[in-house]
Order: C-alpha cells, then structure tokens, then sequence
C-alpha cells in the first residue's frame, strides 16, 4: 500500500459541486494530526474547514488559494509514514505519461507487420510510445500482421522478391484512371470546430446551461480539447462595446466603455441565494400582508427584564420577542409552520426559526433547531451564537439546513418593513422593521409612542388570506402587550 495519500476534496452536503480553497492551514513539510483542520473551503453556504483523514507529512499542496476545485478533486497529498526514510521516486507517484516496460515475453507475442501492411502510428494496430501496439481497449494485441485495405484507384505495390529477375517492359498505353473520390469534411461550427461529441464535465455543462452557452459552440482549451469552466465564462461575457461619442455644443458625453465596470464573479453564498430566490419567487404564489403596531409596551418589557440581575450579561434586543412571539403564535396556528411537497401538505411539530442574517460574503439563514422548545433565556443564547458565528463566517452548512419559518430583521438597517421572499421549503417568513418614536392615538389622545411595521409573506398554496391574517395579528397582540398574552396563551 503506498504512503502517499492524495485527500480529495468531499462533498460537504446537499449536492454540493465545487468549493474556492480560502487559505491552507498547513504548508509542505508540516506533520499533521488525524482530524486536524487542513484547508478553509467556501462552499454554496459557508466557509468550512475540513480536517484531515490521515496523520503524517504534508507533501504536496496541488491547488493554491482562491482556485475553485470540483468535489472528488485531489487538493492535498500526505505522507501517513514519515519515520519510515525518503519517499521513493516510484511512491510519491510518476507522471502519467511514464508507462511501464513490456516485457521480453508480452513483446514476442506481437508480431509486427511488414513494410507494406505497416499501420501509421497512433492507429490501432500501430506502434504506439513505449514499444506498445495501440489496440482498442478490451481487445488486445494482434498476433498476425495487420494490412491494410489497398486504396481504390491506387497501384498495388510489387510484393515479388528482388531475387527474382523483372520481366520485360510491356509498353502499353496507360488507362486513365480517375480521381479517387475524397470523402465530404465533416461539418464544423464558426468556431472551426468539429461538430461531434462535446467533451465537458458536469459542472462545466450545468454552468453552460445557467449562462445559456451553447457547448457546441465553444472550442475547449482542457485537455483533449474539452471545454473548461474559463471556456464557459469567456463565451459568456459579452463583448466590450464601442464607447458611444455623443457631439455636444458644450462638451463630449462621457465615455461608458468596459473600463468603468466592475465585473463580480457571482459565487458561494451569492450563487447559491440567487438560485434560492429566483426559484421560490417563481414557484410559490407569495402573499405579503402589513401591519403597524404600537410597541411601547413591548419595550418598556425589555427594558425591565435587562434590568434583572440573572440577565445582566445576556443580549436583550427587540428581535427576542419578535422570536418569542412569532413561536407563540405558531403554536396558535400549526399550519403556518408547514411545506408544500407537491401532492400534499407537511405539518411539521417542531420550529426551525431562521435569523436572516447579513454577512461580508452575502445573506445567509441559519436557524435554531426545535426553538419552540427552549425558555425565553435559552432562545436568547442561542440567537446570540447564531449571530456571533455567523459574521465571523463560521456558520456550518447543518446550521442552514432544515429551516421552517424565518424572520428577517432590516429594522437594523432603518427600513420600515418589506416585502420578503420564502426561502425554499418554507411556508412564511416575517420581516421585522424599524422601531421609531411616532405620534399615535393612545387612550384617546394622539402622543408619541414607540411604533414598528410587520411584514408578513407566505404561500398562498398552504396559507389563505384568514389564517396568515390570524397570524400576523397574534404576533402583533404580543408585541403591543406580552405579559397579557403570556397570560392568555399559556
């Protein structure tokens, strides 16, 4: 068994294809331990280190820092036994072009074709490098000598012995023989390309297919000819146009070529949220319905609770109750807490309350498993960490899986509320807007109070306009007085 171990790059979950390498933890040379952290990898959804399979010695790093690799590629060799002496040339793993010897025994039982049934080489039968016979694979070497068809219209060539003496010269007239017919080119593209068989891995046609590049089209610059992701990007970006000069009577119009445009690899996290919404948007009739709410109360709650001596170190913000609310009010109305699976409808008894939250690599959701279970101090720790986790850009792909209803905080951003897309599987997700100081009517008099508008979109396939409206105003009951309703509904 060799020493060498080549670590491919996994599938990290969910189907993923590809990752951008972010930073190599290791170097060549460096011992490692089983499961110790090697590589950073982007995937679709987070940043995740991948800890090694094997202890020992690093020997090779085969893809630099910010090189996308396909899964099932070879990123890391590894030496599993550094303490048994230099590595040799034949373990560390020769070129693929070095081929082994043939034999004495396996070369006599070929036999070679003579000068007139001689095969060109490269074609099968002929020599190939090595002193092999190139041969279709699964058929093997022949043992008589290969000849080949004579050409139609050409002169067989003489196959007497020179021993023998060349008879007299008969002069005849020639036959005029015509040109043998040349069979039609095959068909080719613009591009000059031939137009059979396209040679692509699936990643590279799945990309064609999402930018609308015609394969057939392209002519590969990968091996063999086939066609490599940088053949798909090229053939994708349009081409630099002309910079339009416009005559004025004061001064020229400026110019609006390629050199003031910035050009944004659409990857990771911003792939895979364009993928997501586009598909929800356009496979789930979404609803939104608003409601304003005077949140006065609410917080002057708050405001009491941060003052308690066990929740002097914990994180008290509004989203805490918006959470705690909407958890409330799910159990009220169980089918909001659903998805659509084609012939009928999950219910599901458990929450997986999503936090959209707002990152430097993008917008991503995790989510808090089975939150209707935890206290209103257990659901503050864990939002929290969730938030901690994720714009430090460590959150797991496990954190974003699974997730059955979301809330979307961009009050934290000074906007009133929004119109929210579902993320995929769910059934309705809450965007929670800006708590502002506005004149209201309280008790028959206009006064300043705290205020803040809901947003509420959901599947109109599973949710009707009565049961999201129930929603939505349970949640806002709770946040315009939560001790009545805890009082209430519990």
């Amino acid at each position: 068994m060799s020493r060498i171990k080549e670590f491919n790059l996994p599938d990290l979950g969910e189907g993923l294809t590809e990752g951008e390498i972010l930073a190599w933890l290791v170097k060549v040379g460096d011992t490692i331990e089983l499961n110790q952290p090697i590589v950073e990898v982007e995937t679709a959804k987070a940043a995740v280190e991948i800890p090694a399979k094997w202890a020992g010695q690093v020997q090779a790093i085969f893809h630099p820092e910010g090189s996308t690799v396909e899964v099932g590629t070879p990123i890391i060799a590894i030496d599993t036994e550094p303490g048994a002496g230099p590595v040799e040339q034949s373990t560390t793993g020769a070129p693929a072009t070095d081929l082994p010897t043939p034999s004495a025994a396996s070369l006599a039982a070929v036999e070679v074709a003579p000068t007139e049934g001689a095969v060109e080489p490269g074609l099968i039968g002929g020599p190939a490098p090595g002193g092999r016979t190139a041969v279709l694979v699964g058929y093997g070497p022949r043992t008589t000598a290969a000849k080949r068809r004579p050409r139609k219209g050409a002169a067989p060539a003489a196959s007497a012995p020179a021993a023998v003496p060349a008879a007299p010269v008969q002069h005849s007239p020639v036959p005029v023989v015509p040109a043998p017919v040349q069979p039609p080119p095959p068909a080719v593209n613009g591009n000059g390309r031939s137009s059979g068989p396209v040679l692509a891995k699936p990643p590279v046609r799945k990309l064609a297919k999402d930018l609308g590049v015609d394969l057939s089209t392209l002519t590969g610059s990968g091996p063999s000819g086939s066609i490599t992701r940088e053949d798909v990007q090229r053939a994708a970006a349009p081409a630099a146009t002309e910079p339009l000069t416009v005559t004025s009577p004061v001064s020229s119009a400026a110019s609006f070529g390629a050199d003031r445009e910035q050009r944004i690899p659409v990857k990771g996290v911003r792939k895979l949220t364009a993928e997501n919404m586009s598909r929800s948007a356009f496979t789930a009739p979404h609803v939104t319905e608003f409601l304003t709410v005077d949140v006065t109360r609410a917080m002057k709650a708050l405001d009491r609770l941060r003052g308690r001596r066990e929740w002097r170190d914990v994180r008290v913000s509004p989203l805490l109750l918006v959470a705690k609310a909407v958890l409330l009010a799910v159990r009220r109305h169980p089918m909001v807490n659903s998805s659509w699976a084609g012939d009928e409808i999950v219910v599901k008894e458990y929450v997986n309350l999503g936090i959209a939250a707002a990152t430097e690599r993008g917008l991503i959701v995790p989510n808090i498993k089975d939150a209707g279970r935890l206290t209103l101090r257990e659901l503050a720790d864990a939002m929290t960490d969730l938030v901690q986790t994720a714009k430090a850009g460590r959150t797991s792909p496990a954190d974003m899986s699974g997730g059955t209803l979301t809330i979307t905080n961009v009050g934290v951003f000074g906007v009133d509320t929004g119109t929210p897309i579902l993320p995929p599987g769910e059934s309705a997700i809450l965007a929670f807007g800006a708590v502002r100081e506005q004149p209201w009517v309280h008790k028959g008099k206009v006064k300043p109070r705290l205020v803040t508008t809901l947003g509420l979109s959901f599947d109109h396939r599973i949710i009707d306009g009565e049961l999201g409206s129930k929603f939505l105003r349970d949640v806002g009951d709770f946040l315009a007085d939560p001790e009545a309703a805890l009082l209430a509904w519990t």
